[in-house]
């Protein structure tokens, strides 16, 4: 049923969610008017697509243009910031949070926006840009920039983006647990100073 799935899908997503309180959530209402302004957009009737668009914005800090492809189940969490551009297509039971941004690499009226798989979840902050794809059931991690396709079942993070992990991973795997490669090479490097140093102080024999 129209609705139903986004609503199951923000229970699913999110811990927080209680009774019909779900449907305050201004990423249910985004992706809502979004699909009735995209349906408009695909019987080409002019302006009044781009016109909810922007109400779209407005109300929910969310911008999706009226073009854009949106699956079932997709669910925005928290939502303010995320912009998601004319030519970008989500799968099925996707979460996104705020701050994403999928965006265009040119000006050319081609496809110049990413596609993103099934069950894949983008983390705050993070940056998609150009027409490339992101598998099914990947992770992309908070603020990553990501500008190459993206195998299936893959976790991605830094900038740029490059993948650290892909095996078989279920959506819900705790973020925490995730490894950090930004945070060893500082670890590393900040090593390396300490024994340079040592031996800086170490008078030569």
């Amino acid at each position: 049923m129209l609705f139903i799935d986004e609503i199951k899908a923000a229970y699913h997503y999110d811990p927080a969610a209680r009774h019909i309180e779900v449907l305050l959530y201004q990423g249910l209402w985004a992706v809502w008017l979004h699909k009735f302004a995209h349906l408009l957009w695909i019987l080409h009737i002019p302006l009044l697509p781009r016109i909810i668009s922007q109400l779209n914005r407005f109300l929910t800090g969310i911008e999706i243009h009226p073009g854009a492809k949106l699956g079932r189940g997709v669910f925005i969490d928290h939502g303010f910031g995320v912009v998601i551009g004319e030519t970008a297509v989500i799968g099925d039971n996707c979460l996104i949070y705020h701050g994403v941004t999928l965006g265009g690499t040119n000006t050319h009226r081609v496809k110049r926006h990413p596609t993103i798989g099934k069950n894949t979840i983008i983390g705050c902050g993070a940056k998609i840009l150009g027409d490339i794809r992101i598998g099914n059931n990947c992770k992309i991690g908070a603020n990553a920039v990501v500008v190459k396709d993206v195998p299936d079942n893959a976790t991605v993070v830094g900038m740029p983006g490059r993948t650290i992990l892909q095996a078989e991973q279920k959506a819900d795997t705790v973020w925490k647990d995730m490894p950090d490669p930004v945070q060893d090479t500082i670890v590393n490097l900040i090593g390396r100073i300490v024994e340079l140093e040592k031996k800086l102080r170490t008078p030569e024999k």
